[in-house]
């Protein structure tokens, strides 16, 4: 990795664990002004829009000495507003009253915390899972989903929900989609 990227951006690499695909600078530039700020904590771009966008970041599990649970984190500034407006809609609510209903939605809804949880594992790194076991961590990261939610039945939030729908498999997201139109969102960014 070349030096002066470390140099330019120390907080993007705040552990001595190198990046297992460093971003280029344009990557970087680019996540720095969706955030707002320098980025932190990122393994990779998880997924880019199709014209080249970053959109979800997959971050360590192991951040400024802390667990970090959420594995996928929302990116893009348009999807972020899009999903917001349907939060301050009461959708939420409306899709966790859907999951307590619906028996298969529930079942869907559970197997996509599964799929987190086994890519949270898969993405972590051997000296992160040693420091996670030592720390006494290992029941946290192996029963919390979607961004360390604890009870399964409950979204939370849809921007997590949406990150892991572009980066892995989920339910939620899947609907957003459908019900939302959240990939028309996603795709036409950077157009």
């Amino acid at each position: 990795m070349d030096p002066t990227v470390r140099r330019q951006f120390p907080s993007i690499y705040p552990l001595k664990y190198p990046m297992t695909n460093p971003l280029s600078q344009a990557d970087i530039d680019i996540i720095t002004q969706q955030l707002g700020r320098a980025p932190s904590g990122i393994r990779k771009v998880a997924h880019y829009s199709p014209n080249g966008v970053p959109q979800v970041l997959e971050m360590e599990t192991w951040v400024f000495d802390q667990p970090f649970p959420t594995l996928f984190w929302l990116s893009s500034s348009a999807i972020d507003k899009a999903l917001a407006r349907i939060e301050s809609q009461g959708v939420v609510k409306e899709l966790e009253q859907r999951i307590r209903d619906d028996e298969a939605l529930r079942a869907a809804y559970h197997k996509s915390h599964e799929d987190y949880v086994s890519r949270r594992w898969q993405a972590m790194s051997d000296e992160h899972k040693r420091i996670i076991e030592e720390k006494g961590f290992t029941h946290l990261f192996e029963t919390l989903g979607i961004g360390g939610i604890k009870n399964w039945d409950q979204i939370r939030c849809l921007h997590m929900q949406y990150a892991h729908h572009l980066a892995g498999d989920n339910i939620i997201g899947k609907i957003l989609d459908e019900e939302y139109g959240i990939r028309e969102i996603a795709d036409a960014e950077g157009k």
